[in-house]
């Protein structure tokens, strides 16, 4: 099985149904696998040939979903690229792939890509999608590609083939191309699809941003079911909200924060009807009970959450349904856990020497499993370290129960070592959290003369409502050891976090550590 396999069984088999509805056009299966045709024969037309890269810059549209299906039917790698990132970062990463293309959709990004095309080395053509461009340099996507034959290109893809090139989120130096083969993206469709089957023919909210595994992924499975993608182009939470209870979705893919907007923000959400909606999966962080609570008696549907990182697809481990109304209805800790290895996969706890801890005792996660990556573009020697022993090292640090629920404690970069003490974040964050008036938190280790590192605590409180420094650092002494309690505390408008939900720490310990010996991660 090919991820292309799945765009072209349905469109044989039931052609008429929905493929996408973005921005009111609908594609039907049949449409869109036309479409995905002649996206590939365009791209070989250009000269590139299988292994070859060229990168896609877009926020979510029916062309990005339609993407991936055309580069798969020719073996050609698409690089989708975070649209938050910088000029800079873009160029980086263009170029680091070998990119011989650039396929970018809105006027913004046409425009700042324009900026420094003169600096991209490999690339030959520019394709713009729905947007004005500055000269005719640049060519557009629909006279490109429905000048191209409507039948499938027939290449020999294989199940090692490469399926695309995504590329880490750089919250520690520069950003590494994950390469994902084909049999990596069908692995782990299977995987997820093993905890939400239950809804034959899914109608799926794609609204998370699809160049970020969690998304891709979800985006795959509805489609290897034949459902459909109504897609948002980005975030807004009462479009969201209308959209779940008007278009009558099954499930979603959204981060806690999402959710969070969604049911605190949106006014009257309670009257609305969500009454199709099956499920909501999120990822990239914990979420609390209260917002759990809230977001369960607003929408009326089950919950899950999906834990992994662009390494291994998406998702390594899930937290089910069943665990979620278990953990409000008895065992609230679960909700801090990741949940227990996808089926196919495992998950090992090792200490520094490699060795498997312990269950309970904290250590490195460490996976296997047929969603995990080949490697790092043209970087052997962090592919190597990653994959040492033919174990994914996620970074993280975390212990598993003795039920097999996997506890994400931190990043092990993120460990703050103060006067030989080793302190976890995210339990000072989780501290953090516990108290009412908190609704966002971030803690990370800065300089300290005496003790080598100090906690610090940033807050984001209900309303921006003013709470003491004092009075924080109390009600953690109240939760945890006093050694692990901030010793100073911002209050802040809002926590920086990636487009997958983790805490940006080196934005936050960049201003501490300008010119220290430690390193900034």
């Amino acid at each position: 099985m090919l991820l292309h396999d799945y765009l072209e069984g349905h469109a044989n088999k039931t052609p008429d149904n929905l493929f996408s509805d973005f921005n009111s056009r609908t594609l039907t299966y049949k449409q869109a696998n036309v479409i995905a045709n002649q996206f590939a024969a365009a791209l070989k037309s250009e000269g590139l040939t299988k292994g070859d890269r060229f990168t896609f810059l877009s926020k979510n549209s029916d062309e990005y979903a339609l993407m991936y299906y055309a580069a798969s039917k020719v073996g050609i790698v698409p690089v989708p690229l975070n649209y938050r990132l910088a000029d800079a970062e873009w160029e980086y990463i263009i170029n680091n792939s070998e990119s011989k293309l650039v396929i970018c959709r809105s006027d913004e990004f046409v425009e700042r890509v324009h900026g420094f095309k003169a600096s991209l080395t490999s690339v030959n053509k520019c394709i713009s999608i729905n947007a004005k461009t500055p000269d005719d340099s640049w060519t557009d996507f629909y006279d490109w590609t429905q000048s191209q034959p409507e039948e499938n290109p027939q290449d020999d893809i294989k199940e090692d083939d490469a399926v695309y090139q995504m590329y880490t989120s750089g919250t520690t130096g520069r950003p590494k191309g994950v390469i994902i083969i084909q049999a990596n993206v069908v692995a782990n469709i299977g995987q997820v699809d093993k905890y939400i089957a239950r809804i034959p023919v899914p109608k799926n909210l794609l609204v998370a941003p699809v160049y970020h595994a969690a998304a891709a992924i979800n985006h795959f499975g509805t489609i290897a079911r034949g459902g459909q993608n109504v897609i948002h182009e980005d975030f807004n939470p009462a479009e969201v909200a209308k959209t779940l209870s008007v278009e009558k979705i099954t499930n979603t893919v959204m981060v806690p924060a999402m959710i969070q907007a969604c049911v605190y923000m949106v006014p009257d959400i309670d009257k609305m009807d969500f009454s199709t909606l099956d499920h909501i999966t999120y990822g990239g962080s914990p979420i609390s009970p209260e917002v759990l609570t809230k977001a369960m008696g607003v929408f009326k549907c089950d919950f899950g959450q999906g834990f992994g990182m662009t390494e291994n697809v998406a998702v390594l481990c899930f937290l089910s349904f069943d665990d979620h109304k278990e953990a409000l209805a008895s065992k609230p800790n679960l909700l801090k856990s990741c949940g227990k290895p996808v089926e196919g996969g495992a998950i090992e706890i090792r200490d520094e020497n490699e060795k498997e801890v312990p269950r309970g005792t904290i250590g490195q996660v460490c996976a296997k499993g047929p969603q995990v990556m080949q490697g790092y573009w043209k970087l052997e020697d962090a592919t190597k370290e990653t994959l040492a022993g033919g174990w994914l090292h996620t970074g993280d640090a975390g212990r598993m129960d003795e039920d097999g629920y996997v506890y994400i404690e931190d990043r092990i970069k993120d460990m703050i070592v103060s006067a030989g003490e080793n302190i976890y974040s995210i339990e000072v964050e989780s501290a953090l959290m516990e108290h009412p008036e908190i609704t966002d938190a971030a803690v990370i280790g800065i300089p300290d003369e005496k003790f080598g590192e100090a906690v610090k605590a940033f807050i984001v409180t209900k309303d921006g409502k003013e709470l003491s420094q004092e009075d924080v650092i109390e009600f953690c002494k109240s939760k945890i050891a006093s050694y692990k309690t901030p010793k100073t505390v911002d209050l802040i408008e809002i926590i920086p976090r990636n487009p997958s939900g983790k805490i940006l720490k080196k934005v936050l310990r960049e201003p501490f550590w300008a010119g220290k010996d430690r390193q900034v991660g």
